[in-house]
């Protein structure tokens, strides 16, 4: 009968743990980075919505960029939400369907593509970015004219990821 008993095996054990880990480290994480640190990251996935919102500098208007994570980990500008007509906001027919919603004008189906963005904090622009429920604030944290970089990486990657061109 022992002979039929199933006994331990390190080296089976060590091999799928290592393998675990190889997933995980693996997997994308949507991230967002101010001046080069790691302020916050979650799991990404395609059709993983965020939101930046802001105030327009110039027009002083509130205006809400929703977009979405894509399968290849490129980042995807669905729509923009604005409540008027101004330097910097979308108005050609051409760059999505355009409808008004109340109080504001919105551009759906926009399907701008991006690698990363880079953002800057402004003078009273209040910089806000929504994902996976959490808000940050990041006009209450950094100084006007503080980078913020988005960008989709394995974990793996984020140890050692750095913006390019400062």
């Amino acid at each position: 009968m022992d002979k039929w008993r199933l006994r331990p095996c390190p080296m089976a054990s060590l091999i799928a743990s290592l393998l675990v880990i190889a997933w995980l480290l693996c997997q994308p994480c949507l991230t967002f980075f101010v001046q080069g640190t790691r302020i916050a990251q979650v799991p990404a996935y395609a059709g993983l919505p965020f939101t930046i919102r802001f105030l327009h500098s110039v027009q002083k208007t509130p205006v809400w960029e929703n977009l979405q994570v894509e399968q290849d980990g490129t980042l995807t500008l669905l729509s923009t939400r604005y409540q008027s007509f101004g330097v910097g906001l979308p108005f050609l027919e051409s760059e999505g369907d355009f409808h008004k919603e109340g109080d504001y004008f919105v551009f759906d189906h926009m399907n701008r593509h991006f690698p990363q963005l880079t953002l800057r904090t402004g003078v009273g622009t209040r910089l806000t970015l929504s994902v996976a429920g959490r808000e940050y604030r990041l006009y209450e944290a950094y100084p006007p004219g503080t980078r913020v970089d988005i960008v989709v990486l394995p974990l793996w990657r984020l140890a050692f990821w750095r913006p390019q061109g400062r």
